[in-house]
């Protein structure tokens, strides 16, 4: 199966050695993306709404890069760090996903990479 690893153009290019996503054969697995903008400026500070549209909006401009939308996402993971964000973050992936959304798991954690972010949004896709 070919596979490739990519930082595509529209994302912010990690600080750690990673990839933003890989492409297994027809799927993508997008690594969890933070809020911030291709600059790599943080996006919403103390905003969770802002946060996760911005990490929505990440994971468009990668699927973009392979000619995919929001539709072709089977499932995403939501890491907030207080459950008061949930219905926060509800409206953002509602406006991308449409009703139902696909597959979902949401996980309230202690912390993300810097205190600064209060979501990230990790997902998978498939290609047609």
């Amino acid at each position: 199966m070919e596979r490739e690893r990519l930082n595509p153009a529209g994302v912010h290019t990690p600080g750690a050695n990673y990839s933003h996503v890989v492409r297994a054969g027809n799927t993508l697995y997008i690594s969890g993306q933070i809020p911030l903008d291709p600059a790599g400026n943080l996006v919403g500070a103390g905003d969770a709404t802002a946060q996760a549209a911005q990490a929505l909006k990440n994971i468009e401009a990668i699927l973009k890069h392979y000619g995919a939308g929001p539709e072709h996402v089977v499932k995403i993971t939501t890491f907030i760090t207080d459950l008061s964000y949930r219905p926060l973050v509800a409206g953002p992936r509602d406006r991308m996903f449409g009703t139902p959304g696909p597959a979902s798991t949401l996980a309230v954690i202690s912390s993300l990479a810097s205190p600064d972010y209060l979501v990230e949004i990790e997902a998978t896709a498939v290609l047609d």
